[in-house]
């Protein structure tokens, strides 16, 4: 479809910032992203198209970083703390809030909000019911609205 260079450039970071997600550490996304993209150099899947070959690098990313965290490596160690200076006080906030959901919740948060997946398309890329999606998306916003409820919320 695509040669691998142009693959990276138009997936590289999305597949850094979900990895980021669910690692939350930026030097594990980096290391995370390295292993999906040697994957598909190692394992050349075919493609029916973009949307297919896009779905695989975000199942792929998502599968690599459950085994990650799961990992006897992960557990023994501290991961180094990522300053978020570089954002706006705000965004820092939010993002802060989001890492700190459990894993499902961040990577719904992410797929719907960051990458514009809608639930459906987030079922069929995860291979899971419509109402799990929606369940733990909905989970993740009222962690975020009870997290960031001070002055959001008018109520």
């Amino acid at each position: 479809m695509t040669n691998e260079k142009e693959i990276l450039e138009k997936y590289g970071k999305m597949v850094i910032r979900i990895a980021f997600t669910n690692v939350r550490n930026i030097s594990d996304a980096e290391d995370t992203a390295q292993d999906v993209f040697l994957s598909l150099l190692v394992k050349r899947p075919y493609f029916e198209s973009e949307a297919h070959q896009k779905a695989w690098l975000i199942r792929a990313t998502i599968n690599r970083c459950k085994n990650y965290t799961k990992s006897k490596w992960f557990s023994r160690t501290e991961p180094l703390s990522d300053t978020l200076n570089y954002l706006l006080p705000e965004e820092s906030e939010v993002l802060a809030a989001v890492l700190a959901l459990p894993q499902n919740y961040r990577n719904m948060i992410h797929l719907y909000y960051y990458e514009g997946y809608s639930i459906n398309d987030i079922s069929g890329l995860l291979r899971k019911n419509p109402a799990t999606i929606g369940t733990w998306l909905s989970r993740g916003r009222q962690a975020l609205k009870i997290t960031l409820k001070g002055g959001f919320d008018n109520e």
